[in-house]
């Protein structure tokens, strides 16, 4: 998937978005130091996605007060300082190096799943993210992505017609950078929530600006598509979930 970690790889159209959703240039690397320079649109839990680090490792690694706050251009160490060693894998803390050997313990058995949750469920909002005062991002008949890379919903509407903030929240990005998306805008809802608006014609707004819910952030348009339509999604850590379980009916 297209990693909207690094706030949207550039790259093919075929290649799906992901996290953060979350758009930058390249593949991420390291220098020979073990350390990352920030592009526009990584978080933290990109960053530990890509480097198989977990966001609290990074944090402690970096004596990151407010690790929501990463600045374009800042080193960030990916890999574990002297004397200690990280457990691979995003969520795993670090431990000392010389840690006594722990006593075998006998496995735990897996988890049963809540009754009546079904796999498709890992796409659904968390109950924390439907708490948030949703709304649709414009007029229209909407339908699910005809992009088999694209995971959110296609809003029909007219050329010009108004693209609003579906919550409140800061744009994380604002550009046409990412081939298959034309002109777009990602809003940064909470920590680990984001929302994408695609196609448009014309963008109202810039990075790092403050966004009321029913804001116009845009205008609806064709930008690197073939009819006027408005290409909404929203993500949770990078991940989509399913957006007509967190809009209102209409």
């Amino acid at each position: 998937m297209l990693r909207l970690s690094r706030r949207l790889t550039r790259i093919t159209v075929a290649a799906p978005l992901a996290a953060l959703l979350v758009l930058a240039g390249c593949a991420s690397t390291a220098d020979g130091d073990g350390y990352y320079t920030v592009r526009r649109g990584d978080t933290l839990y990109s960053i530990g996605r890509d480097f198989d680090q977990s966001p609290s490792n990074l944090s402690a690694w970096n004596k990151l007060r407010n690790p929501n706050d990463l600045e374009v251009g800042q080193r960030i160490l990916v890999r574990p300082p002297a004397g200690v060693v990280a457990r691979t894998g995003a969520g795993q803390a670090s431990r000392p190096a010389a840690a006594a050997p722990a006593r075998r313990a006998t496995p735990a058995k897996p988890a049963a799943k809540p009754a009546g949750k079904s796999q498709d469920d890992d796409d659904a909002p968390s109950a924390a993210d439907a708490k948030l005062d949703w709304m649709w991002p414009t007029a229209g008949k909407s339908a699910p992505s005809g992009d088999s890379y694209k995971k959110g919903i296609d809003i029909s509407g007219s050329e010009g017609q108004s693209v609003v903030a579906a919550a409140g929240g800061r744009v994380t990005y604002a550009g046409h950078g990412i081939r298959g998306y034309g002109n777009m805008v990602i809003i940064k809802h909470t920590p680990t929530l984001l929302s994408v608006y695609a196609h448009n014609n014309t963008i109202t707004v810039k990075e790092g600006q403050s966004i009321a819910r029913g804001q116009q952030i845009a205008t609806m348009g064709n930008s690197d598509t073939n009819r006027v339509k408005l290409y909404f999604e929203i993500r949770r850590n990078g991940k989509p979930v399913n957006v007509m379980a967190v809009l209102p009916p209409r």
